[in-house]
């Protein structure tokens, strides 16, 4: 299966043609035209590269950017034809990749695209944070050499870790990832998956920290 492409545009027909172009190339490609949908969609998904334009409905591109910085570091791309400086401007610092404006050349979007994404996961076969390295593919984790015996979800909420290393998860955010929105638990249920994550990593259990009030964290190594 290609790379999972997201592009967040009301306009139906340049969503469309993007997403013809991009499919035609081997990529599974999923449309949001509503910036609040997009948002809540990308709480629940993992995505290769989001296309993302500035003017929709529900929230902004801005504020959509934003929710996925909280989140994740997925390569983010404005389209749009808003062409002032301090947009442009705006979109890097809330960590955009690329701005692109319109009306644009696809076969450009998609040139910097595969770079965009060829940076991003040009190691992705393989993690590693400090003495744990992931065999993605073979969905296996060492601890300096010694393999993990790790259930599914402890397996998934490590490797989200990894990903995202530094970066602080609020249990609610973390809920919503592993259960779901529908889940019919509360919030007790993350803290008995991260004991257990610990308890399975062993002499690095530690490298997932408890942040006090806001969550928990894998230790940037």
């Amino acid at each position: 299966m290609g790379a999972k492409l997201l592009i967040v545009e009301d306009d139906r027909l340049l969503a469309e043609a993007a997403a013809d172009y991009f499919s035609g190339r081997g990529w599974s490609v999923y449309t949001e035209g509503n910036g609040a949908r997009a948002a809540e969609r990308l709480r629940r998904e993992s995505f290769h590269l989001i296309l993302l334009d500035v003017t929709l409905p529900g929230l902004d591109g801005f504020a959509v950017c934003r929710e996925i910085r909280k989140i994740s570091e997925v390569p983010v791309v404005f389209i749009t034809a808003r062409v002032l400086e301090e947009d442009e401007l705006n979109g890097y610092s809330l960590g955009a990749d690329d701005y692109v404006t319109k009306p644009f050349s696809l076969p450009v979007l998609y040139a910097k695209a595969m770079a965009l994404t060829r940076r991003a996961h040009k190691s992705a076969d393989f993690l590693e944070a400090g003495s744990l390295k992931a065999d993605i593919a073979g969905r296996r984790v060492w601890n300096n050499g010694v393999l993990l015996a790790l259930p599914p979800k402890e397996y998934e909420m490590l490797l989200f870790f990894m990903q995202n290393p530094g970066r602080i998860y609020s249990r609610e955010q973390l809920l919503i990832r592993f259960w779901g929105y529908d889940f019919d638990g509360n919030e007790r249920v993350v803290d008995n998956h991260i004991k257990k994550l610990r308890r399975a990593l062993g002499s690095c259990g530690c490298a997932i920290q408890t942040v006090r009030k806001s969550g928990y964290r894998l230790e940037r190594v």
